[in-house]
């Protein structure tokens, strides 16, 4: 799969960059992509969530009421979950939400999440660039000249760029991650993926293991 690379101008270079069918044209596995994004959510959650549980509550321990002759049923603790102010049945406890999953399948979810966007022609290889200073002015530019100004979109380095990455800080709808920090959710998460040229050999060679 052939792609035309641009300048930070929004032009044909009059090159073309090789897309590997092995990472950008698979048959996309729905499951694996569907596991990938479930883990990198699950591993976003605290998990510090608490709740009290009758042994936690403060409160007297006298019983209430006597045992009979009252009528209602039998009460022996105000900290019993059924009044107001007691403790939670089964409440939340502190855990983690993280769980694992192999390399093999990892790899095949990113491969096929890189594929749907290859097929609808959501990617756009641009020559490697670089800015004298951080200014967000720069990025705009860059944006505006690749029609993606104010469009969800993933710009992927080959190497860290501090100037590049810290001049999208200020845009919400703009991301800039290196190569070595894709993932699936974010692969699926843009509308519109951006390589460098630069990116593709260590993405293709680290996908098609």
């Amino acid at each position: 799969m052939e792609v035309a690379v641009l300048d930070i101008k929004g032009k044909e270079t009059g090159r073309k960059a090789n897309l590997s069918d092995a990472v950008f044209a698979i048959e996309p596995n729905n499951h694996a992509v569907y596991l990938d994004v479930k883990q990198y959510l699950a591993n976003q959650r605290q998990g510090t969530h608490k709740a009290k549980e009758r042994a936690e509550i403060t409160g007297s321990t006298r019983k209430i009421k006597k045992q009979k002759g009252t009528g209602t049923a039998r009460a022996g603790s105000i900290k019993s979950p059924i009044f107001k102010g007691g403790g939670r049945v089964f409440g939340p406890r502190p855990r983690s939400y993280s769980f694992k999953l192999n390399k093999n399948l990892k790899r095949l979810a990113r491969k096929s999440a890189l594929s749907l966007k290859a097929n609808d022609n959501s990617i756009i290889v641009v020559e490697d660039f670089s800015f004298d200073s951080p200014k967000t002015k720069n990025f705009i530019d860059v944006l505006k000249a690749l029609g993606l100004e104010g469009k969800k979109s993933l710009i992927v380095l080959g190497d860290s760029n501090k100037n590049v990455y810290l001049s999208s800080r200020n845009l919400k709808a703009s991301e800039v991650i290196s190569a070595s920090e894709l993932s699936t959710y974010k692969i699926l998460n843009a509308n519109n993926l951006v390589f460098l040229e630069g990116s593709l050999e260590g993405i293709e060679s680290n996908l098609s293991k």
